[in-house]
């Protein structure tokens, strides 16, 4: 196994002919590290970039990471075919490669008369979207469902397909999957202009120029920026920062189901979910920035969240907050994807991927293939990619430090460095040495789940570190 991955130094010269690639990705969040894999299939030469030092590294790791069924997207719009295909893919891979998903089930809470009766058309909705297992549940089996629910809930409309998924090693899986069967790997690549050269894309980057013959924008945050460098004024990115609260794992006993809002005017709202690192998530806020950055909480959005969680479940904010972070999303102003192909320029645009993005990412991924076969590749016939299992993260599944067998042939694997998470010495040393190691603490973090709990790295930091600067190059 061959495997090109680089961080620094210039990129391979285009004066040299095999140093052209057939398609370049650009974003290797969760869409494009999906994308990449699904190139890694034919016999391409493929490149991946990023600006950022590691995968998944811009809105791929902070969302509600919730596997969507797709019952409430718009009927007959691209995103809805795509997440309601996506689901079942990413289902099925998560189950062959070991990424954690719970099947939690959601309840889209009536709060009033008005969301109350709100719930039959939501149902009519999913069944349009082709999902049927739906179904509207009265105040007392509500309550049996969820006796910590705040007072004064009507009912219910039960999605129980609706899960929750791990959003750190999605995108990892994707992107080790297709760096060991060929892929390049290129990061810390910030991409500065786009020209063309004797019909090839000639992409000007922090690193030095790329060449490559088909081009495949997954810029996330900035593909509108992309787009223009491209000549088209299509779309316009604005970041939606969603704030969310991470709350302790004692506090996992008050939470069954997602807990979803009845969605309104003003969006879908801020939800309660449990996570499968075994916490609780309470959030997003839903906030029009200007600036891409601006991934910072504020005392009045947490403020918002704790008055809305104060409803939802009360108990909820007696217990203690693990962590708080920001997102962002990529809104463009319009209720679907934003991914169009342009055949005379071998250039596919993949934009306005929202929060459905980590669900729909292998469906997306497909349907990217295809638009670069209209747009002239010849991909050749795909092959079996070589077979992947990522370490566990999840809290309902075995991890290392339970099993005696593993502990028995190598003692590593029960020694705790991080006793809030539970992370051992056997499981740091692996994501050191693994396909695409972390360039980062917070790399390592999504890797192991070190220095991620309770004390936020106050007692295992420094050990943590330690490792981490022993293993770098």
């Amino acid at each position: 196994m061959t495997v090109t991955l680089t961080t620094a130094g210039p990129l391979p010269s285009v004066q040299d002919a095999e140093n052209t690639y057939d398609v370049t990705v650009v974003g290797a969040g969760v869409v494009g590290a999906a994308i990449a894999r699904e190139l890694a299939r034919h016999r391409l030469r493929t490149a991946l970039i990023d600006a950022a030092d590691d995968i998944g590294d811009g809105t791929s790791k902070a969302n509600t990471a919730i596997l969507h069924t797709g019952f409430d997207a718009v009927p007959g719009s691209l995103e809805a075919r795509l997440v309601r295909e996506g689901q079942e893919l990413l289902a099925a891979y998560a189950g062959e490669t070991g990424i954690p998903v719970e099947r939690v089930g959601a309840l889209l809470v009536a709060w009033d008369e008005e969301q109350l009766a709100a719930l039959p058309g939501l149902r009519a909705k999913a069944g349009r979207n082709g999902y049927h297992a739906s179904r509207i549940i009265g105040a007392d089996e509500l309550r049996r469902r969820e006796p910590h629910l705040g007072p004064g809930a009507l009912g219910a409309l039960e999605v129980p397909d609706e899960s929750v998924i791990c959003p750190w090693t999605t995108p990892l899986a994707f992107a080790t999957q297709a760096v060991r069967a060929g892929v390049h790997l290129h990061l810390n690549c910030r991409v500065r202009d786009v020209g063309s050269d004797a019909g090839d894309h000639l992409l000007t980057t922090t690193r030095g120029p790329l060449r490559t013959r088909y081009l495949v924008n997954a810029a996330g945050l900035y593909a509108d920026e992309i787009d223009r460098l491209l000549g088209h004024d299509v779309f316009t990115v604005t970041p939606r920062r969603g704030q969310l609260v991470v709350f302790d794992k004692l506090a996992r006993g008050l939470v069954s189901h997602i807990l979803l809002p009845v969605p309104g005017p003003a969006g879908k709202g801020v939800l309660v979910a449990p996570t499968v690192f075994g916490n609780v998530l309470l959030g997003p806020t839903a906030e029009d920035l200007d600036d891409r950055t601006a991934t910072g909480s504020t005392a009045e959005g947490l403020r918002l969240l704790r008055e809305k969680g104060r409803r939802i479940v009360p108990a909820l904010l007696d217990e203690e907050v693990t962590a708080v972070y920001a997102g962002l999303r990529a809104a463009t102003g319009q209720e679907d994807y934003r991914i169009q192909e342009y055949p005379a320029r071998r250039y596919v645009a993949v934009g306005g991927i929202r929060s459905t993005g980590l669900t729909a990412s292998m469906a997306i991924a497909r349907h990217v293939r295809g638009l670069l076969a209209d747009t002239g590749l010849d991909a050749g016939e795909p092959g079996p990619l070589p077979p992947l299992t990522m370490p566990n993260l999840g809290e309902a599944f075995p991890r290392p430090y339970r099993s005696a067998e593993l502990i028995a042939g190598d003692p590593a694997y029960g020694t705790l460095v991080c006793h809030c998470e539970q992370v051992t010495l056997g499981e740091i040393r692996d994501a050191l040495r693994a396909t695409i190691p972390p360039h980062s603490l917070d790399g390592l973090r999504r890797r192991t789940r070190a220095r991620g709990g309770r004390c936020q790295g106050f007692y295992c930091g420094a050990a943590v570190r330690a490792l981490f600067e022993e293993a770098r190059p």
